[in-house]
């Protein structure tokens, strides 16, 4: 197959630096559509990628799952987008379509393995792997492209494709509605948006921090109270309370203290913890007939469901924008927590 080279930013091992790289990208086939990125957003996922944390990374790694950019290029089958619009590519770019996943629009569980958007075997090239946004341009398969809402911001819409996702699509399947009282556990990248989008499907939305400190902002984020888990007095005061939490903290950590908040037959929800968990007791669980569940960022539709309500409702993230040539300090200050609350990169920085 005709590939073309487009400039990119990668890591050639665990121990590098992020550098200017030289990749390849496919020829644009009857069913793609090739994008010309304009920006990307910096996800921690990333960086267990580029660090490899997760003990899978296959170099040279480029990053990048959060893709925002304009259509350049469409294949002779392409009917849903035309050269100049605005779209996006989030986690995935390819799935079998056939399995009972695929088939209930949850590619990212594809039963014959998902294929992600940097890091996994490329059907298209053999022996290749895909390449993430870090780039200039990628070429991706229409069924996996996304309509982004004109009357948002580009930049800030970008992590919305992953942080966006991770945190709707809980909201969405556990049926969060007007009125519940929703816990949102971590005020982070996922943490932001789960308090942006709680609110806005009209729950009463409270902030669980162990930082006093970030009260002020989760308020002007939409959170309705603050609830500081290290204050036992205020935690025993919710005790037996919240319909719904959601759980973002990103490291193994005690879960009895948050599972004592829930209402019977309620549930917290786990998308930030990819790591062991200290454990629980199981009276915890039974004494309240309370579930704990995962969930992992979200099918096609369900982000495509999840980009229309934020542009119905004006939402897209708090973003820091940065030059590509600043990555490597940018992934320095996410392990500091030192960002509010998504980097994002300037793609025109590339060029």
């Amino acid at each position: 197959m005709n590939t073309t080279i487009v400039k990119a930013y990668g890591a050639t091992a665990s121990t590098e630096d992020l550098k200017p790289l030289d990749i390849e990208r496919r020829a644009v086939g009857a069913d793609d559509v090739k994008i010309d990125i304009t920006f990307c957003g910096v996800c921690h996922s990333d960086i267990h990628t580029v660090k490899n944390d997760w003990k899978g990374s296959t170099y040279p790694v480029v990053p990048g799952h959060e893709i925002i950019g304009r259509v350049s290029e469409i294949g002779s089958g392409v009917s849903n987008y035309k050269v100049g619009d605005l779209v996006g590519v989030g986690c995935l770019v390819d799935s079998c379509q056939t399995c009972s996943s695929c088939e209930q629009d949850l590619e990212q569980f594809c039963e014959n393995g998902a294929t992600f958007t940097y890091n996994s075997p490329d059907k298209h090239l053999e022996g290749k792997q895909t390449f993430g946004g870090y780039s200039n341009a990628v070429v991706v398969d229409e069924k996996f492209v996304l309509r982004i809402p004109e009357n948002l911001d580009e930049a800030a819409t970008a992590p919305l494709l992953c942080a966006g996702v991770t945190t709707w699509s809980p909201l969405s399947h556990w049926n969060v509605k007007k009125g519940d009282k929703v816990g949102i556990i971590g005020l982070g990248g996922l943490g932001h948006m789960g308090v942006k989008f709680a609110s806005a499907l009209g729950a009463h939305v409270v902030m669980i921090t162990t930082s006093p400190e970030k009260g002020k902002d989760a308020t002007r984020l939409g959170a309705h109270e603050v609830l500081v888990s290290k204050d036992a007095e205020d935690m025993k005061k919710h005790q037996g309370s919240f319909d719904f939490i959601l759980n973002t903290i990103p490291v193994g950590h005690e879960m009895d203290p948050y599972l004592g908040l829930l209402k019977i037959d309620a549930t917290m929800v786990l998308v930030g913890a990819v790591e062991p968990l200290k454990p629980f007791h199981g009276g915890s669980l039974i004494g309240g007939r309370k579930r704990v569940a995962g969930s992992l960022i979200g099918g096609i539709k369900e982000t495509q469901e999840m980009l229309d309500f934020c542009g119905k409702h004006n939402i897209t993230s708090d973003i820091e924008l940065i030059d590509i040539q600043n990555i490597n300090d940018a992934y320095e200050r996410v392990i500091k927590n030192d960002v509010k609350y998504r980097f994002v990169i300037d793609m025109k920085s590339l060029k």
